[in-house]
């Protein structure tokens, strides 16, 4: 994999980019020049003051903007072959009941300081050989570990619709040209506990297309009870979960599409002992990539 543009999710954000710069010559020395690199603090670890999960303890990992033990645990980074242009907008500090629509659950009681994303929400120019294009990156909280009134089920399903309404228009006026939607929206458009719909809605947008990722060891892995494409699965988690697309590479529609992927290789590819021998050597989440013309 040597990819021009990556996005990494659950990486730690530290003020100097000290663990980027250290990133970027590791992979440089591998032949993979990625000297472009663009990370803003994560609302993850972000401390509220307040006892969001009630359990009478403050300063807990769960009472933080996103879940976190610290603030910058587990942020975003992209990094790049090519410049990042100025003009970046910022979503992680938008509050979740001013996201128009915004479904919280009853009685949420924090309203008026709990922000949208558990994690981040940019908007980052970029600056392609052909021409100026936008992502629009995120990594969104699991729909688990709550209870009935199902409050990140109901957050994560808003942080997917966030880019539904900011290209509708409802943020301000939306990205113009070429863009690419791509993060973790731990929510699968067939399966798993999430509300499917928010995803759903995302991929069907008239501004994107799906260029639907799929690898052979997905395809393999395949659980019975599962109702989608087995081979566009991008997370391993096995029962009782079982495995889930999660990760999305979504370029505007039109935008030429010269192949996509995940990097999932069958049980029988030599390529699948870089995975180790349990398969979890990198951990649950598998790489998905798409190649794009450029002009």
């Amino acid at each position: 994999m040597r990819p021009d543009l990556l996005l990494l999710t659950d990486i730690d954000f530290d003020a100097g980019h000290a663990a980027i710069t250290a990133l970027q010559g590791a992979l440089a020395e591998r032949g993979v020049d990625l000297p472009h690199a663009f990370a803003l603090p994560p609302n993850s670890g972000v401390p509220t003051g307040r006892d969001l999960d009630g359990n009478g303890r403050l300063g807990e990992a769960r009472d933080a903007q996103g879940y976190g033990r610290f603030a910058g645990d587990g942020g975003l980074a992209l990094l790049s072959r090519w410049p990042f242009a100025t003009g970046a907008r910022d979503f992680t500090s938008l509050l979740w009941a001013d996201l128009p629509g915004a479904t919280l659950p009853g009685g949420e009681a924090n309203a008026d300081i709990q922000r949208l994303s558990s994690t981040a929400h940019w908007q980052v120019p970029l600056t392609l050989p052909d021409g100026p294009a936008t992502i629009l990156a995120w990594s969104a909280t699991p729909p688990v570990f709550d209870g009935p009134e199902d409050r990140n089920g109901l957050r994560g399903a808003d942080e997917a619709r966030l880019w539904t309404v900011l290209m509708d228009g409802g943020l301000g006026p939306p990205p113009e040209g070429r863009l690419i939607v791509m993060g973790n929206a731990n929510l699968d458009p067939a399966d798993g506990d999430g509300r499917r719909e928010a995803i759903a809605a995302v991929l069907a947008h008239p501004r994107l297309q799906d260029p639907r990722p799929a690898s052979a060891g997905g395809a393999a892995a395949a659980d019975a009870d599962h109702a989608g494409d087995p081979a566009l699965d991008t997370a391993d988690w096995r029962p009782p979960v079982g495995n889930l697309r999660v990760a999305y590479l979504l370029p505007s529609a039109g935008w030429p599409v010269e192949g996509a992927g995940v990097f999932w290789p069958a049980p029988d590819d030599p390529q699948a002992a870089l995975l180790g021998e349990d398969g979890l050597a990198a951990g649950p989440h598998r790489l998905a990539w798409v190649d794009l013309a450029l002009d």
